[in-house]
């Protein structure tokens, strides 16, 4: 089983009892604003994702760690790489997200999270390229995909609810991890 540990977090794959504190994040209007189209998500739909979390990990090697507090061992989020199916454009690529409840918001845990995405990506499964897709206006998102050295390499449109996003890109053979 794949685990990465950074100072404060553990990056892990999911376990049963991550659903509630999941679904309670999904529930968040905050959190879920520049998800999709902003709807929330109760425990039936969490669960129904964290299963074709679990499936991506065995289908493409990689997939979104559940985010967990070394501290207190609270799940804060998830963080990982997905295939972005729903962008047919940047289809082939790995694109590295993030969702963290609301109190884990302002500390730094995402941007840790993903740079220790970054490293596995490039150490663990050899990829050379990974993508994050961002709604344009979600300044948040964008502060860590800067914080990761990301740049913008194109806007685009997203396919089922028209509001305009941003691929990023960062090349991992200069990755400074």
């Amino acid at each position: 089983m794949i685990e990465i540990r950074t100072p404060r977090l553990l990056l892990r794959r999911w376990h049963d009892d991550d659903l509630v504190p999941m679904a309670d994040i999904n529930a968040d209007p905050r959190v879920m604003r520049w998800i999709d189209d902003g709807s929330v998500r109760d425990v039936e739909q969490t669960a129904e994702a964290i299963e074709r979390w679990e499936e991506e990990w065995d289908e493409e090697g990689f997939g979104l760690f559940a985010v967990e507090l070394l501290a207190s061992g609270e799940l804060a989020g998830f963080t990982g790489l997905s295939v972005p199916d729903f962008l047919p454009e940047v289809s082939a690529d790995a694109a590295i997200s993030w969702r963290l409840g609301s109190p884990f918001w302002g500390q730094g845990y995402a941007s840790e999270a993903a740079h220790a995405t970054l490293e596995f990506a490039l150490q663990d499964r050899g990829l050379h390229r990974v993508i994050s897709i961002s709604r344009v206006g979600d300044d948040a998102s964008g502060n860590v995909i800067r914080k990761l050295g990301m740049v913008p390499e194109r806007e685009t449109v997203h396919p089922e609810y028209g509001f305009p996003l941003r691929v990023h890109v960062i090349d991992l053979t200069e990755f400074d991890g």
